[in-house]
């Protein structure tokens, strides 16, 4: 990163879809899903992402309902305690958002710089 670049605002691109009828996916969906991969727990993904239990769960339920499978599959605790993990469609749901995200990215480069280059440095 030259010196100039440094100067500039930092920069983060983030994009929703919005399912017609009902729906959404954005990023924040997107990285509980990755935290619950990483962690096991929805639980832990939530508290990593400093949410509530019950927030993360809501989350993970709408993601649930929105596509033809679920994304996430949870196993109740207890004595052996319990568990969450992606599915193979959870995976692919990730993946695809992510490949999208880099791929847009990639394509706007030139523009998200002009863009960049307009914002004032103290934000304001």
């Amino acid at each position: 990163m030259s010196k100039a670049d440094q100067s500039l605002p930092a920069t983060r691109f983030s994009f929703r879809l919005d399912f017609t009828p009902g729906g959404r996916l954005g990023p924040g969906k997107v990285q509980l899903l990755e935290a619950i991969g990483e962690t096991g727990s929805i639980s832990a993904a939530g508290r990593s992402m400093k949410m509530s239990y019950r927030r993360a769960w809501l989350l993970v339920d709408d993601l649930n309902r929105i596509f033809r499978a679920p994304l996430v599959e949870a196993q109740p605790g207890g004595a052996k305690g319990g568990g969450a993990h992606l599915t193979a469609l959870g995976r692919e749901i990730v993946a695809n958002y992510r490949a999208i995200e880099a791929k847009a990215l990639e394509a706007g480069a030139a523009e998200v710089a002009a863009l960049r280059a307009a914002v004032s440095p103290t934000g304001s």
